[in-house]
């Protein structure tokens, strides 16, 4: 059950995974990850977690719902 808190790039892309999204892919500069024809562009890999608010971002862009993220 992930929490809408900061989180690790590897968790990240393992729910966007159970959430039926293909990749990481290579892209320009980010990688990305597609399903259907919502693609959404990941966070370099860097020491950090990703950010709350970055990951409200990506969940928007990705059409994944609060209440289906935390469901996972």
């Amino acid at each position: 059950m992930p929490k809408v808190s900061p989180i690790k790039r590897r968790d990240l892309m393992r729910y966007f995974k159970q959430l039926g999204f293909d990749g990481p892919l290579p892209g320009g500069k980010h990688e990305y990850m597609v399903r259907g024809t919502i693609r959404v562009i990941v966070p370099n890999p860097h020491q950090s977690d990703v950010s709350q608010a970055f990951l409200q971002r990506l969940l928007k862009e990705a059409n994944i719902s609060r209440i289906e993220w935390e469901s996972l």
